[in-house]
């Protein structure tokens, strides 16, 4: 198994920095999947991440001037990692005025991902910093559990109105609930309620829009079309849950929307050109 990679551009460095501490502030332990064209970080869903998941796709070529990469085998060309997110964006933030930065899959007194920065210097010799993030290997026959996860079949996707006006509003329910309930239709319209025995809050947001969904989403294009506009779907979950998800939010997302399975799971979804972030909320009952 081999890794290598090189980030010369320093707007690349920064989008890849951004990204990897939006990924740190989601999750404090995921995998990192490398293939010849792309990464991808993964939380699979399980009890201890409270039923929590996440896939993000990053295009290599988006980021990196140098990129190469041998996998476990020819058949399987990938590798995967345990890594700590948090550690390799304090690594990354260290060193965004370098000249250039390199991630290499080493062997020191354990697996790790080294982050070598070249540094600017007013002399001819040259200044690398260099920082080990320590990673676990993930054996193949383990490999199946970070596969990309399959699209829910939603009965409603909506786009999501700013995050920061989202944020807001969720901080301030917040100290009033441990729940939230987030309802939407396919009339473009979105209400985030709270519910106690002391106290009823709710927020509505209107002429959102709902994406068009191609023929390869779920339920053979998205949302049966006898639907009722006005019906609403609803899901509700933890709060502290979908909080973490806008304070953590760094990618500055050209689409934000996401996918309600009444009553199941919310699936939240930021795109942004080279960048692809799903995150899936399970339901409270």
């Amino acid at each position: 198994m081999k890794f290598r990679g090189r980030i010369i551009d320093v707007a690349c460095l920064s989008h890849f920095t951004r990204v990897i501490t939006t990924i740190s502030r989601l999750a404090k332990a995921c995998v990192l999947r490398l293939t010849p064209d792309n990464l991808f970080f993964v939380l699979s869903g399980k009890v201890a991440n409270g039923g929590v998941s996440m896939w993000c796709e990053l295009s290599q070529a988006n980021f990196f001037d140098e990129y190469q990469m041998e996998g476990v085998s020819s058949e399987a060309n990938e590798i995967c990692l345990e890594v700590a997110p948090e550690n390799l964006s304090r690594a990354l933030k260290t060193v965004q005025n370098a000249k250039s930065v390199k991630l290499k899959l080493t062997k020191k007194h354990c697996p790790c991902l080294t982050v070598a920065a070249e540094l600017p210097t007013l002399s001819r010799v040259s200044r690398v910093v260099t920082h080990d993030v320590p990673v676990d290997v993930i054996p193949r026959k383990l490999w199946h559990e970070f596969k990309e996860p399959s699209m829910p079949d939603f009965d409603v996707s909506i786009y999501l109105p700013p995050l920061k006006t989202m944020k807001n509003v969720v901080d301030r329910m917040k100290n009033l609930s441990n729940f939230l309930v987030m309802e939407a239709n396919l009339s473009g319209e979105m209400n985030l309620k709270i519910d106690t025995d002391l106290v009823s809050v709710s927020t509505h947001f209107k002429e959102l829009g709902n994406p068009a969904w191609g023929d390869d989403a779920s339920q053979d294009g998205g949302v049966s079309p006898s639907r009722d506009a006005e019906s609403m779907s609803q899901v509700r979950v933890d709060i502290r849950k979908l909080q973490q998800f806008l304070m953590g939010q760094q990618v500055n997302p050209s689409k934000a929307m996401c996918n309600i399975v009444h009553q199941r799971i919310l699936h939240l979804i930021l795109l942004h050109e080279d960048v692809s972030l799903q995150y899936f909320i399970p339901a409270v009952a």
